[in-house]
């Protein structure tokens, strides 16, 4: 099975994760030392500073900065994008070009302030009437979150995989929790959420070490079946995309 980063700021200049190239091929390097296979690169989009068509122009110009440098000591790179949740995006057109390589899988930043009932109906939206597969990123970050209990466990009962950051797990104030999600199977993958070399590094391999020690190894099987089965999708889809063409426009 391959190990997948589901998260990850590695593409050159386009967001506040790696500012040049060599800070990409770094980051990429460790990982693939490390043991990573796979990454997703997921760089930050936010509706109200940017259009779509130019935010995949900007990320295709990142990766190809980058492009000619990729090989065996480096992962695998696939495209996708953060999308930061904004008001009305279940009904907006074209972010079908902000998922997984083509496919409908995204990966989906909810909002940094107390949730509303909307937000979540909105999110079932996507789901139900867009037929999109959605990732929520990093969920851990907004269970802090005064008086986001209730949403977070309504968000939960719907068909979404929660990502959880590799770093979360060392974090004596959350581990604990995070652990017992994964075990009951109400997280489901693991993101580096990596930034750079010293800030926010590529810790992917340290969160599954952690994981491993204190949740058993069938966890982390558990895990890889359920990147691996994200995979299969993320090809299925794709083929699917260019075997049927359908206006994306």
């Amino acid at each position: 099975m391959k190990v997948i980063d589901f998260h990850s700021h590695i593409l050159p200049g386009i967001d506040d994760g790696s500012k040049n190239v060599e800070t990409s091929i770094e980051m990429l390097r460790r990982s693939k030392a490390a043991g990573v296979d796979i990454m997703i690169a997921t760089p930050h989009f936010y509706a109200d500073c940017d259009r779509i068509e130019r935010f995949t122009e900007k990320r295709l110009g990142a990766y190809q900065k980058i492009e000619d440098q990729l090989g065996k000591d480096t992962p695998q790179i696939l495209l996708g994008a953060e999308v930061a949740f904004f008001e009305g995006m279940d009904q907006a057109e074209k972010i079908d070009r902000l998922t997984i390589n083509g496919s409908r899988i995204m990966l989906l930043e909810m909002p940094f302030r107390m949730w509303r009932q909307k937000d979540i109906d909105q999110v079932r939206n996507l789901i139900e009437e867009r037929k999109f597969s959605l990732i929520i990123a990093h969920l851990e970050r907004f269970m802090k979150t005064a008086g986001n209990k209730e949403y977070i466990e309504e968000l939960m009962s719907l068909p979404v995989t929660i990502q959880i950051n590799a770093e979360s797990l060392s974090d004596w104030k959350q581990s604990h929790t995070l652990i017992k999600m994964f075990k009951r199977g109400q997280a489901h993958i693991l993101g580096s959420d990596c930034h750079g070399i010293h800030h926010r590094p590529p810790n992917l391999m340290e969160g599954r070490q952690i994981l491993g020690k204190k949740a058993g190894e069938a966890c982390i099987r558990r895990l890889d079946e359920y990147g691996m089965d994200l995979l299969q999708q993320i090809k299925n889809d794709n083929c699917l995309l260019y075997t049927s063409p359908s206006p994306r426009d």
